[in-house]
């Protein structure tokens, strides 16, 4: 039996700032207890430029980080004296906010003297539906944002196997330059999902990537092409719903078959002990995707799995239970850890299989 734990969680690796208490009982089956979550966010400072800019979103994390951490302290009842360690996010990510975050961390810890836990960002959104859902090791998941998209095999902390990433684009980086071809603004996901509310998902024939080649990954660069070259001619509300609802259709169907083909190398592995597929990550909060994957899992005979909306974003929660189930295993950070813009969950696959070919830039994962 393991003592309860409570712990502070910051995360900063994007355009969020936030701050979290999370309080993880005693046990290795015990359920995580989200005391209080705290984010402030950058929306009105990024939306002249239609997306984040680095050297602003690191400014706004600098101003408010003080003030959000102690707004989650006050929220959650706990006082720096019950907290039993910190964790805070250490990449990858815009590397700007990462330091803002850590430093953060850092100071806490060595003020409090708790231990600090560096935390991987994607492995806090590989953990999202254990904050809320009964996910025990292993389960498949499928961890879907602006700036990843991968299938994993989760088998505990620290020990994620990559089965399939993307070859280009995100999924959520499709959503977001799509929506921008279309005026929606920005963040440019909920405005296309909201549009796609009212057209016709058949109307536009799209390219569905990747179709009939091997693995898990996935490529969203040709149908942001496509769908760019298709927005270009519209002029009428009904003809850009019915464009946002076939791009909606067109990716969800993609994340769906290749999370179908992921299922086949779970269960080669573990057998039924892992039928459950979990979904993470901002994408996660769109329906369609949602409704996608919980037919793909109904169909496999797998258990659907999907943090609230609110855990899907990025948010501390998640950085604090992925910090609390590292610290019951006794693993720690020293003061003098670096912030890391990359940090892919599973390296020994990322070096040995890499995505791209030194020297070029390609997707965080």
């Amino acid at each position: 039996m393991q003592p309860p734990l409570t712990v502070l969680g910051i995360e900063t690796s994007c355009d969020e700032t936030a701050a979290a208490v999370v309080r993880l009982g005693a046990g290795t089956d015990a359920r995580p207890e989200v005391l209080s979550s705290v984010i402030a966010t950058q929306f009105e400072r990024h939306r002249p430029y239609g997306g984040v800019v680095p050297e602003i979103a690191a400014r706004a994390h600098a101003e408010v980080i003080d003030t959000v951490i102690r707004a989650a302290m006050d929220e959650s009842g706990v006082g720096f004296g019950g907290l039993g360690g910190v964790a805070a996010t250490a990449g990858p990510g815009l590397i700007g906010g990462v330091m803002v975050g850590l430093a953060a961390g850092k100071a806490v810890a060595l003020a409090r003297n708790l231990p600090l836990i560096a935390v991987n960002h994607l492995e806090g959104h590989a953990l999202s539906p254990r904050l809320t859902e009964d996910a025990p090791y292993p389960y498949l998941l499928l961890l879907v944002s602006g700036g990843h998209c991968q299938l994993l095999s989760v088998e505990g902390v620290g020990r994620c196997t990559r089965l399939g990433t993307t070859i280009d684009d995100a999924a959520g980086e499709a959503f977001d330059k799509i929506a921008m071809t279309l005026g929606l603004g920005y963040p440019g996901g909920p405005a296309l999902e909201r549009l796609a509310a009212t057209g016709d998902p058949t109307r536009f024939a799209l390219p569905r990537m990747l179709l009939g080649r091997a693995g898990c990954d996935f490529s969203f660069s040709g149908l942001k092409t496509a769908a760019a070259r298709q927005a270009a001619g519209l002029t009428d509300d009904g003809a850009r719903a019915d464009l946002a609802a076939s791009v909606q259709q067109a990716i969800a169907r993609q994340l769906a078959e290749r999370t179908a083909r992921a299922i086949t190398l779970h269960l080669q592995r573990f057998g039924d002990a892992g039928r459950v597929l979990a979904v993470a990550g901002g994408v996660a909060a769109n329906g369609a995707v949602r409704a996608a994957l919980a037919a793909t899992a109904s169909a496999h005979d797998f258990r659907f799995v999907a943090p609230p909306l609110k855990y899907c974003t990025d948010n501390a929660a998640m950085i604090a239970l992925a910090g609390a189930e590292r610290l019951q295993l006794g693993l720690t950070d020293p003061l003098d850890v670096a912030a890391r813009p990359r940090w892919p969950l599973d390296e020994a696959t990322a070096l040995s299989a890499p995505v791209h070919a030194p020297g070029r830039k390609g997707a965080k994962a």
